[in-house]
């Protein structure tokens, strides 16, 4: 009874202390919360990061697996590719030495025999050899001509000129130009005027002259003025005057080449690449483009028997039971007739000479 009396007397004191102590508490309890977030804070943050910190590893791990997985694949497909190259390489020079080889033996074989051609050098040398010492000799054949018709030139010259001054020749009276009596001997030129005899002065022609019945007939007629002794020219010669009126037929082009000319030079470019070509089968490269491709052949291509026929598939001999009641095509125009007989001479009257 002392005791329950006791803490009645102590109930004041003990609800005093009860509010103080309440509102200790309330006043430490946000400062306990903000505590108590930060604490949660740090440490949900550490969970996060190492959980992002795993994440990062695995994905590291993942990505350098696929990276290595991706880098292999890559390097076997460029081993392949360069194996595949080099593989190309190695039977393009093989499939040249074999082409050089075959082209080689060839061409030593059909087309340029060495020994033939050697003997038809050594021909043609000696040919040539021949050729030029005639050449030689016609050429000093040809000098010495020359030589002798200019010293008959200046024979000439020197002949007329004497003639010229034939007056100046010497007497027994009187000497003269080339004839001094200072000199031991006398002149060449005074030689020479001994020699020719003078010139002779030009006649004059001589008009014929005029009966009584001419004169009768034309009572009006005038005197024409004398012929002048020196032309006047200038004029062509009378050589090149000839030639022109004597020219042979020049046609055009168009008229000059034959008609069959394209067909011609159609069967000689065939002829040609029948002779050129070395092998029929066409060489096909290990590639993956042209692997599963079928080859289509040339225009000129053959089988391996015989020669295929020109003009097979894109001409008009493809389907020649359509073409037997058409003309056959021209390619160019015939010719006129008037050109029929090229290369003659014609006259002024059009008439051949």
């Amino acid at each position: 009874m002392a005791t329950l009396m006791k803490l009645y007397a102590q109930l004041e004191k003990m609800k005093e202390q009860y509010f103080i102590r309440n509102r200790i508490a309330e006043e430490n309890r946000k400062r306990d919360n903000q505590a108590a977030v930060k604490i949660q804070s740090w440490f949900r943050g550490c969970q996060v990061r190492a959980y992002l910190s795993h994440l990062h590893k695995n994905a590291t791990v993942i990505q350098r697996i696929w990276r290595g997985f991706i880098s292999r694949k890559l390097f076997r497909h460029r081993v392949k590719a360069a194996y595949f190259i080099m593989k190309i390489h190695l039977y393009n020079k093989m499939a040249v030495k074999i082409q050089k080889r075959w082209r080689g033996y060839y061409i030593r074989k059909y087309v340029h025999n060495y020994y033939a051609r050697k003997r038809y050098l050594q021909a043609l040398t000696r040919k040539n050899n021949q050729i030029r010492r005639d050449l030689e000799e016609f050429a000093e054949l040809q000098k010495r001509e020359r030589e002798r018709i200019a010293l008959e030139k200046e024979e000439r010259e020197k002949n007329l000129q004497a003639q010229r001054l034939h007056f100046l020749l010497s007497t027994k009276q009187c000497p003269g130009v080339y004839n001094s009596p200072f000199r031991m001997e006398p002149d060449e030129m005074e030689l020479r005027l001994r020699q020719v005899k003078p010139r002779s002065a030009p006649k004059e022609r001589k008009t014929p002259k005029m009966t009584s019945d001419l004169f009768n007939l034309m009572p009006n007629r005038e005197r024409l003025p004398p012929i002048q002794q020196k032309p006047q020219g200038p004029f062509r010669p009378a050589l090149e005057v000839q030639q022109q009126r004597h020219r042979p037929l020049e046609p055009s082009v168009r008229v000059a080449t034959s008609i069959t000319a394209l067909e011609e030079a159609r069967e000689e470019l065939k002829r040609h690449e029948w002779r050129t070509r070395v092998i029929d089968q066409t060489f096909y490269p290990l590639s993956n483009p042209t692997r599963n491709k079928t080859y289509e052949g040339l225009m000129h291509t053959s089988t391996p028997f015989e020669q295929a026929a020109y003009g097979t598939k894109h001409f008009r001999e493809e389907h020649k039971e359509l073409l037997q009641g058409k003309k056959p095509f021209k390619t160019v125009f015939t010719s006129c007739h008037v050109f029929d007989k090229f290369g003659r001479l014609y006259s002024n009257a059009g008439n051949i000479v």
